[in-house]
């Protein structure tokens, strides 16, 4: 009786799976036309993002990891008087290194040792930055490099510019069929390259230069955002 039950289960779910539609797999019968097509969109950076860095050198390692440590807690002080959240404040690198004296035909003699201790820090107000900037180097901050400049949520620019690099490939397209003597179908695929956010290369700010400066200013100027496409069409 089971495997009558069974049977009769089975039976009855095959023309309901029948019924289910399955898309016809269209031919391609015309001519494939690829187009590659970049797109963009341009923004103004609201995210400026810095490493700073305190060196100290002392004759004993002890000596100099307690006064670059003493420092430095000084520095994040600083940013956070200024409004500098946690979670833009990172560790980037801590390091201890002898210094050697060199002479003809000697061994490297040690003569002391330098440590360096570097953050990095994400200003969401770039106006504020380079008030922030002088107060790292005042407090005790004496290596300064940067600024990466950028977009907090480029999420929308991108999608404008995969939008803009879609429309430029189409019109591209149309192009290409009219002077052949055709007319775009359809769109076959389209694939999205590898892309790169932009960034600018870090320009080093000189712990002398800031301390003179009355005020150390960032521009964010423009940045533009980039989408490169591959879109395979067919004419007929």
């Amino acid at each position: 009786m089971r495997m009558t039950i069974t049977a009769f289960v089975a039976l009855a779910a095959a023309p309901l799976a029948a019924q289910v539609p399955v898309p016809p797999v269209q031919p391609i019968n015309g001519t494939l036309l690829e187009i590659s097509a970049q797109g963009e969109s341009r923004r103004t950076p609201d995210l400026a993002t810095i490493s700073a860095g305190v060196v100290t050198q002392a004759v004993d390692a002890a000596t100099a990891m307690r006064e670059n440590a003493a420092r430095m807690e000084r520095v994040i002080a600083a940013l956070k008087r200024a409004g500098v959240a946690d979670r833009d404040v990172r560790t980037a690198n801590i390091s201890l290194n002898p210094q050697y004296r060199y002479a003809n035909n000697q061994p490297p003699v040690i003569t002391g040792y330098q440590a360096n201790n570097t953050v990095i820090v994400r200003f969401r107000d770039i106006g504020k930055s380079g008030t922030i900037l002088d107060a790292l180097v005042a407090t005790g901050a004496n290596q300064i490099n940067g600024p990466e400049l950028g977009l907090d949520n480029p999420a929308a620019a991108m999608d404008e510019a995969r939008v803009d690099a879609v429309a430029k490939a189409r019109a591209r397209a149309e192009l290409y069929a009219k002077a052949a003597g055709l007319r775009v179908r359809r769109i076959l695929s389209i694939s999205e390259g590898v892309y790169d956010m932009p960034r600018p290369m870090p320009v080093s700010l000189r712990t002398m230069d800031v301390a003179e400066s009355a005020s150390t200013k960032i521009v964010p100027g423009e940045q533009s955002l980039n989408v490169s496409l591959s879109v395979r069409f067919e004419l007929e």
